[in-house]
């Protein structure tokens, strides 16, 4: 089955997955969702994540979600630009998630990085999801 928005899928499954308090999820595997969760591994939003294959021999990425004294690190995850309708940022545009609390993942030329990842290295791009 075909997916529309395979980056959307990803952010529901692990939303939903901490809404379940699940210890670990698996989602299909792509360059960009595991770009992404480099990014949320390295701000500390989930423990960490490996490649495997599931029973049928389909490559898929495990994801060990993180809690907090009980609660889920990320309390809002959201996908911003969506396959109908892209968005796009300049450096000085970017928006700050809660004042600098939360993130914001964009796809950049030089790879897919955090907001004060970009602001570092001057460039903008495709903003795709927020995270708090």
């Amino acid at each position: 089955m075909a997916l529309t928005d395979p980056l959307g899928d990803m952010l529901t499954r692990i939303r939903n997955g901490q809404q379940a308090r699940k210890s670990k999820i698996q989602a299909p595997f792509s360059k960009l969702r595991c770009n992404v969760l480099e990014v949320l591994q390295r701000e500390g939003y989930i423990r960490a994540y490996r490649e495997a294959s599931n029973e049928r021999g389909h490559p898929v990425i495990e994801i060990e979600l993180k809690y907090h004294e009980g609660e889920p690190v990320i309390r809002e995850i959201a996908r911003v630009s969506k396959p109908g309708r892209r968005v796009y940022s300049r450096i000085k545009e970017l928006p700050r998630v809660y004042n600098g609390l939360g993130i914001t993942i964009l796809s950049t030329p030089q790879g897919v990085m955090a907001d004060h990842e970009a602001r570092a290295a001057n460039v903008g791009g495709e903003i795709l999801c927020q995270v708090f």
